[in-house]
C-alpha cells in the first residue's frame, strides 16, 4: 500500500513537475494536516510551488508522509490530543489512544529523526493554557534539541469534536510564562492569533524568538480579503516581516497563495520572506 502511494506521488510529480512555470516562487508550508489522499495532497502542493512542508496529524498517518527529491517533509508531534483524538478527523493520535505521549518516548523519536518540530500544540482544544505545566516536558525537549514549536491560537472551526475547547485559551499572551521559563525556545503562533491579532503583534514585538503563520487568515472562505489585508498591514507596520510564515492549514493551496500575491502593498522581497525564507530560518537545523 505504501509503495502504491509513493508510486502515485512520484508519477504525479513527474506530470506536474516540468512545471517551473506553474508557480511564481518557492513555498514553505508550515501548517499542514493529513488527508485521505496523501499522494494527491502532496502533488497538489508541489504543483503550486511548495518545496517544504511541515505536517502534523495522527502518528500512524504521519509516517506515510516522507520526503522525496522534489518535496521535503518535516514531521511534528501533535500534543495534547483531546480524548486521544485528532480534532476534526477523529483519528487516534497515538496507537495507545492516550492524550499525552510519554516524554521519554518523544525524546527517542527526536533522536531517531522522526520528529522535526513540536506541534500542533492543542492545549486550547483541551481547555487549558499554553503555559500549563503539563506542556513543560515537551517544551523542554524542544529547547534541548532546538525544535520549533507551533501552537494553536485564536478561534476554531465547527465540528472539531472537542467539547473542552476554550477560545480564551488561544490568546497569545498566555505564552509569556513559557517564554520566560524556556528563553531559547522558538515558537510560532498559528493563525496569527486571530482574533487576538493585536496581542499576537505585541507579543512578537516583545519576544524576538516568536513567529506567526498566516493560515486561516489567508483563506478568503474564512477571513474576508479586506480583513486579511488590514491584518497583514498591521504586521508589516510593526516591523515583523522577517517573522511571518506561510501556512495553508489544508485550504486549497492555489487560493491561499493567491491571497498573498494579491496584497499589492507587499514587495516581492517581502513575499519571498513570507513564502519561504522566514520559515527556512526558523527551521534552519532541519
Amino acid at each position: 500500500m505504501r509503495y502504491l502511494f509513493f508510486l502515485f506521488f512520484i508519477l504525479t510529480l513527474t506530470v506536474i513537475g516540468c512545471g517551473e512555470n506553474n508557480y511564481r516562487q518557492r513555498v514553505f508550508d508550515v501548517h499542514l494536516h493529513g488527508s485521505p489522499a496523501p499522494g494527491k495532497q502532496l502533488a497538489d502542493l508541489f504543483g503550486s510551488g511548495v518545496r517544504t512542508v511541515a505536517v502534523s496529524t495522527s502518528w500512524r498517518e504521519q509516517q506515510t508522509y516522507q520526503s522525496s527529491s522534489q518535496l521535503k517533509v518535516l514531521h511534528g508531534l501533535m500534543v495534547p490530543c483531546p480524548n486521544g483524538k485528532v480534532p476534526y478527523s477523529g483519528q487516534n493520535c497515538f496507537e495507545d489512544g492516550k492524550e499525552w505521549p510519554e516524554p521519554g518516548w518523544v525524546e527517542e523519536q527526536v533522536k531517531e529523526g522522526k520528529i522535526d518540530f513540536i506541534g500542533e500544540v492543542l492545549t486550547q482544544y483541551q481547555g487549558i493554557s499554553l503555559s500549563d505545566t503539563l506542556m513543560y516536558p515537551y517544551y523542554a525537549i524542544a529547547e534541548k534539541y532546538s525544535l520549533p514549536v507551533g501552537v494553536h491560537t485564536g478561534s476554531a472551526g465547527p465540528d472539531h469534536g472537542c467539547p473542552g475547547f476554550k477560545e480564551e485559551m488561544g490568546n497569545p499572551v498566555l505564552l509569556v510564562k513559557v517564554l520566560q521559563r524556556f528563553p531559547k525556545l522558538h515558537v510560532w503562533l498559528m493563525h496569527g492569533g486571530g482574533p487576538f491579532v493585536a496581542e499576537c503583534i505585541n507579543m512578537m514585538k516583545a519576544y524576538p524568538r516568536l513567529y506567526a503563520d498566516i493560515s486561516v487568515l489567508n483563506n478568503p472562505d474564512i477571513t474576508p480579503a479586506t480583513d486579511f489585508g488590514n491584518i497583514m498591514k498591521s504586521f508589516i507596520a510593526a516591523g515583523l516581516e522577517d517573522r511571518l510564515l506561510f501556512g495553508s492549514d489544508n485550504a486549497a493551496i492555489p487560493t491561499v497563495i493567491a491571497s498573498v500575491h494579491k496584497l499589492a502593498f507587499l514587495s516581492e522581497n517581502q513575499k519571498r520572506k513570507i513564502f519561504f525564507e522566514n520559515a527556512s530560518v526558523l527551521f534552519r537545523n532541519k
